[in-house]
This record gives structure tokens, C-alpha cells and sequence, in this order.
């Protein structure tokens, strides 16, 4: 089922929609990551003087020259960890377009899905950006002390916010927010296993750029497939909210 459900998705790639969500995803990434590199600097220029003087050394000039050039490096070392979770949560501002192009291809017998909405989309995409960078940034002290399992705590981390944030989104486009919550719950394990399936490339470089649009797309095949299989689920319109 879950394997299914990537392979589908990854067969779909090259739909015009996935690629505009991408680009998309990765354009209003890298201007945050811009915007927040300016502001950080502009704050070392604020707090650091031209110059000051050092006993025993004298006046000296380059402090914050040196400063700027350490913050290029630190921000580049930032970013690697940021880019995905703020591209994640970017997608899932247009999650909407990639569960339409799913659904049109695979289930054009359903009706259409209620959309999830901008300022509903918005509130989450940020609340979703913000557990999984909180999250990560947390998981570095289990890292240092715990180095040879951080792949596995990386991915089990990783895959349970992807699978949870993802799966809500798209189930909530077809059913109720508690509905959606109730059907996440009774298939938690399944989910969870999505989702570190979805982890393992974030540790890729480039490829990882793709974990959005195809965590959207798989998490859409997955939804149809366990509401089919949920007791009072199925595939019926008076489902469909």
C-alpha cells in the first residue's frame, strides 16, 4: 500500500502542476532564506562597531568584517537544515494543486475536494514550519549524545511530522478536521512508516527537494486507500464534506 502509493506519486513527477508547486516551493524558500540572512546581518553590522580597540593589540577594523564573512558560512550550514522543513511548509501552501492533479488522474470518479483554503493553508504551513525546525533544532542534543542512531532518530522523527502533517492536510480536504484526525490515529503506524519513507531521501542533496511535492502526492494515493478500507469510511460523495 504505502509503496504503492510513492510509486505513483514519484510516475507523476513530471505533471506541469508538481513541477509549478516546486518551483514555486523552492523560489519562496530561498527568498526566506535571503530575507533572513539580510536581517542577520544587518544585526552584526548594528551590534558590532567598524572598529575597537583590543590591550596589547590596538585599534583593529575587521572585526566585523570577520563576522560578516563567518555569518555566510554559518547561514550556508543553516541552510541545508532549513531548506526542507521551510520548503515543506512552503508546498503545503499549494497542497491543493498537487492532491487536484492526483485525484484527476487516478480518482476522476470523485467529486471535487473542499479546498483547504489560503488563510487555513497559511496557519498551518506556519505552525508546520515552526514544529519541525523547533524539532530538529531539539533533536541535534540527542544527536550529540546518541551520534551512531541519529540517522534512525533523524528519520523516525522526521517521518512522524511529515506523515502526521501531511496525511491531516490532505484528509482534510474530504472530511471534517475530527474526521481526519480519527482516521490519522487509527492508522498511526502506517502513516508514521509513510512518512519515514518520505524521510529518507531529506538526507540526500537536491533530491531531498522533491520530498514535498512527493509527500503531497503519496500522502493523497494513501488517504484513498485507507478511507476505502475505514469501517465507515468508502469512497461515496456523502463522504465528501
Amino acid at each position: 500500500m504505502i509503496f504503492a502509493s510513492f510509486w505513483r506519486a514519484v510516475k507523476q513527477l513530471g505533471d506541469p502542476r508538481f513541477r509549478r508547486v516546486l518551483f514555486l516551493g523552492l523560489g519562496l524558500t530561498v527568498a526566506l532564506l535571503f530575507g533572513v540572512y539580510a536581517v542577520f546581518l544587518g544585526l552584526i553590522n548594528w551590534l558590532v562597531p567598524d572598529e575597537a580597540t583590543i590591550p596589547g593589540v590596538g585599534t583593529v577594523t575587521w572585526i566585523d568584517d570577520l563576522l560578516s564573512g563567518a555569518s555566510i558560512l554559518f547561514m550556508m550550514v543553516l541552510s541545508v537544515f532549513l531548506m526542507v522543513p521551510v520548503a515543506s511548509a512552503f508546498t503545503s501552501l499549494f497542497l491543493d494543486d498537487v492532491a487536484d492533479a492526483v485525484e484527476d488522474r487516478h480518482y476522476p470518479q470523485l467529486p471535487r475536494a473542499r479546498p483547504l483554503g489560503f488563510y487555513a493553508g497559511l496557519r498551518d504551513s506556519v505552525n508546520f514550519m515552526g514544529v519541525l525546525i523547533l524539532a530538529n533544532i531539539l533533536a541535534f542534543v540527542a544527536y550529540a549524545f546518541l551520534a551512531p542512531a541519529a540517522p534512525v532518530i533523524f528519520i523516525l522523527l522526521n517521518g512522524y511530522l511529515l506523515g502526521r502533517e501531511y496525511f491531516q492536510l490532505v484528509a482534510m480536504r474530504r472530511l471534517s478536521r475530527d474526521e481526519a484526525r480519527a482516521l490519522r490515529r487509527n492508522n498511526a503506524g502506517k502513516i508514521w512508516l509513510a512518512g519515514a519513507l518520505m524521510a529518507l531521501p531529506l538526507t540526500v542533496p537536491l533530491v531531498n527537494l522533491l520530498v514535498p511535492v512527493l509527500g503531497a502526492a503519496t500522502f493523497t494515493h494513501l488517504f484513498h486507500r485507507l478511507d476505502r478500507s475505514a469501517p465507515s469510511g468508502g469512497t461515496s460523495p456523502n463522504r465528501r464534506r
